[in-house]
């Protein structure tokens, strides 16, 4: 019997992709990541960006899945482990700081792309991907050219200071959009079309139909008229649609 329990044990963690804590730092901010190791790694990882609440259920169970198809993979601490947001309201504000703050949110994101090569990411094989607030950190990593394959966006806001100088941007990128969603206005979708035109970026950008904000948040509820719903159809497509773009990037 106690020959079966070991095996069954050995079985059970072999099976497993491990998950740890990963503790790096902003000058005295301390940040606190999760990193997944895939049970058999393909050479790719993948930088995962979470929505304004930080680092949530949404975030690692897709980081635990993109690790079971065999991407490295790191779920980055964009707050600090002293400021997770209690609610809503406190998200709202922490996120609005950064997308005010821009370069802040930049380094953030390069703090947690460094984390994910010394925990073993080739530096040559990464791509970016991010939800609602993460989206747009996503697309941040692709207008600073950071050192990324690619860069997914599900419904990421959009917006840039009109201020800022419009560089060529080398990274691939895909949005993955709500064809209805209410926190996207027509002028700010059209002015980041034109931005991706003059950077001369290879982008793409997909709308889902009967779609709002957080499409993909299985905990956002099915009330479109809310502005924010889960849709299993767009949430299942647009996984689909970035898995596509990592064959096309990663090849």
């Amino acid at each position: 019997m106690k020959n079966i329990l070991v095996l069954l044990f050995t079985f059970t963690m072999i099976g497993a992709n491990a998950q740890k804590t990963v503790s790096y730092a902003d000058g005295s901010q301390k940040l606190e990541g999760v990193f997944y190791s895939p049970q058999k790694a393909n050479g790719n990882a993948v930088l995962l960006l979470p929505a304004w609440l930080g680092i949530d259920n949404n975030a690692k169970e897709n980081a635990a899945e993109l690790a079971k198809l065999g991407y490295k993979t790191l779920v980055a601490d964009i707050y600090g482990v002293d400021k997770r947001p209690k609610d809503q309201n406190e998200a709202a504000k922490m996120a609005g700081y950064y997308k005010n703050n821009v370069k802040e949110y930049q380094t953030r994101i390069r703090l947690a792309l460094n984390e994910l090569v010394k925990n073993g990411a080739n530096p040559d094989k990464i791509a970016v991907i991010g939800y609602c607030f993460g989206g747009t950190g996503a697309l941040e990593a692709a207008r600073t050219n950071m050192k990324v394959r690619g860069v997914v966006s599900f419904h990421g806001g959009l917006g840039r200071d009109a201020a800022r100088t419009i560089e060529p941007i080398t990274p691939k990128v895909l949005v993955l959009h709500g064809a209805d969603d209410p926190f996207a206005p027509e002028a700010e979708i059209k002015a980041f079309q034109d931005e991706m035109r003059k950077a001369k970026a290879d982008w793409q950008m997909t709308y889902y139909g009967n779609s709002v904000h957080g499409f993909t948040h299985k905990d956002a509820g099915t009330d479109n008229s809310t502005g924010m719903a889960y849709n299993e159809k767009a949430a299942k497509r647009s996984w689909q649609a970035m898995l596509d773009f990592f064959a096309e990037i990663f090849k």
